[in-house]
């Protein structure tokens, strides 16, 4: 397990080092994404290591003084639904009877841009449900929690900005959103389209491509100039 930790440690620096380095928007956002991505992973290790050490001590103690027995595993909360209002992102959790474990046993943690809840023993098992990269920030003393019922928790995100609408939950949600959507629009000029595409090429491409399309934009250039047109 050390070594794994240690695996992702490096990981993280180096992807913090490209951040660093990074200037263009859409890089940015995708090393973003895999840093949170690693970070949640190192804080799940961490408290896999933490765990087993504390159950290593319990093993070793007097069986008079044994504590009771500990949740056996972390299950991940991937089935929730959202709304909002004017001045809160509302996020609705269902787990069966989460009513019946103490209050200090459902723990929330927000930031800015992320939340990350922990139900504690409930019937055996810990639940855990981590959101990265909030679509806007948030004011981390203005959100809360609460349970309903015997079977709903509520997570209340307090938007920064009030009274603004968010059309998605997180930033990666907008983005596979908005790559599904058309490139194109009927009414642009034919041309633009394919300057584009060839900015593309040329973001992406090598030193080799770039040469090349520099190349054939001087000679075009030249082309028109002289009013020559290619066919």
């Amino acid at each position: 397990m050390a070594s794994v930790l240690e695996e992702l440690q490096k990981d993280l620096k180096e992807v913090k080092v490209l951040l660093e380095k990074s200037t263009r928007k859409r890089v940015r956002d995708a090393l973003t994404v895999e840093k949170n991505k690693i970070e949640t992973e190192i804080k799940n290790k961490m408290q896999q290591q933490s765990q087993k050490k504390s159950e290593l001590v319990d093993s070793e103690k007097p069986a008079a003084v044994v504590a009771p027995l500990t949740t056996g595993y972390t299950v991940k909360i991937s089935n929730y639904g959202w709304d909002q209002s004017d001045k809160f992102v509302k996020i609705y959790i269902t787990l069966t009877g989460v009513h019946q474990v103490p209050i200090e046993n459902v723990q929330v943690h927000f930031t800015e841009r992320s939340f990350d809840l922990l139900v504690k023993n409930l019937n055996g098992k810990n639940y855990s449900m981590i959101v990265n990269n909030l679509l806007k920030p948030i004011s981390v003393e203005g959100s809360s929690k609460k349970v309903k019922t015997d079977t709903v928790i509520i997570i209340l995100c307090r938007k920064k900005a009030e009274n603004t609408r968010w059309d998605y939950l997180t930033q990666v949600e907008k983005e596979c959103k908005e790559k599904q959507k058309p490139s194109y629009d009927k009414e642009t000029d034919p041309s633009e389209g394919l300057m584009n595409v060839l900015k593309k090429i040329y973001e992406d491409g090598d030193d080799d491509m770039k040469q090349t399309i520099n190349k054939t934009w001087v000679e075009s250039r030249e082309k028109q100039a002289k009013g020559e047109t290619e066919f």
